[in-house]
């Protein structure tokens, strides 16, 4: 199973990397790797913790940046509206979205907790639990009465309905994801309003963090002065042993974590 994996380098025949270095790689689950030197890129483990690299000032935090200030396009004044906001993507997207000027911020979670956590802790403006009874529209249009002029969408499903009902005329959305709908077993009904996206020139836009590395620099530089003042925060589910990678992988599919899933193989 490939994925990021960050770790000390045991020996090195390559320029520029030596023993007792960190670095980042994608060649996943496992303890130990042979990694080509181009595909390894060295990390300080004095900036931040070495965790941080694969969530908050990694691929993860890198999608979250991207997202909302390239695809969505988000400018300051934006009301914004983050899916599964509670998750290591969507609570950098908020709290990016509230450091960037947004005037208002909501986002959708799993539980109550979860919901406390994004008003007390991440700073959303807004939050609701989208496993309540009430439907997620009538939800969302409590929480945004204004409307909503950026969607971050890692949902799916009735979370996408919703978020078209209550967009603003030229709103934009990022299409990340759409966990509601990975374990269908039968092809998943579009959202039935989809016509409003003529009326409301809205733009739905596909992304993959790939396409977006130039941004690295840019993003390090930024996210990480914030992350050492403390202005954004960050939490992390920490499951122990490589043994229970599988587990952690289904725990996160089911939203039992908060923050960004580490696998540690200490």
């Amino acid at each position: 199973m490939d994925g990021g994996a960050v770790g000390v380098v045991v020996a090195s025949n390559a320029e520029g990397f030596a023993a007792g270095d960190h670095v980042l790689h994608f060649a996943g689950w496992r303890e130990y790797a042979s990694v080509p030197a181009r595909y390894a890129t060295k990390v300080d483990p004095e900036a931040a913790p070495l965790s941080a690299y694969l969530g908050v000032l990694g691929m993860t935090g890198l999608t979250a940046y991207a997202g909302l200030l390239e695809v969505a396009s988000f400018k300051e004044g934006d009301s914004v509206f983050v899916s599964g906001a509670a998750g290591a993507v969507g609570s950098q997207v908020g709290q990016i979205a509230r450091l960037k000027g947004a005037s208002r911020v909501i986002g959708s979670a799993g539980s109550d907790e979860k919901v406390k956590l994004l008003v007390e802790e991440y700073g959303f403006d807004a939050a609701f639990n989208y496993k309540d009874e009430k439907p997620v529209v009538e939800q969302l249009k409590e929480a945004a009465p204004e409307g909503v002029d950026v969607y971050f969408d890692n949902v799916g499903g009735e979370h996408l309905e919703a978020a078209i009902s209550r967009m603003n005329v030229h709103g934009r959305a990022t299409i990340c994801g759409m966990i509601a709908g990975y374990n269908d077993t039968e092809p998943t009904p579009g959202p039935r309003n989809l016509a409003m996206v003529i009326g409301k020139r809205l733009r739905l836009q596909g992304m993959l963090v790939q396409d977006h590395n130039a941004l690295q620099p840019q993003f390090v530089r930024e996210v990480g002065a914030w992350v050492r003042s403390g202005e954004l925060k960050y939490r992390e589910t920490v499951v122990e042993g490589v043994e229970n990678g599988v587990e952690a992988f289904l725990g996160m599919l089911r939203g039992e974590n908060t923050g960004k899933m580490i696998v540690s193989l200490a």
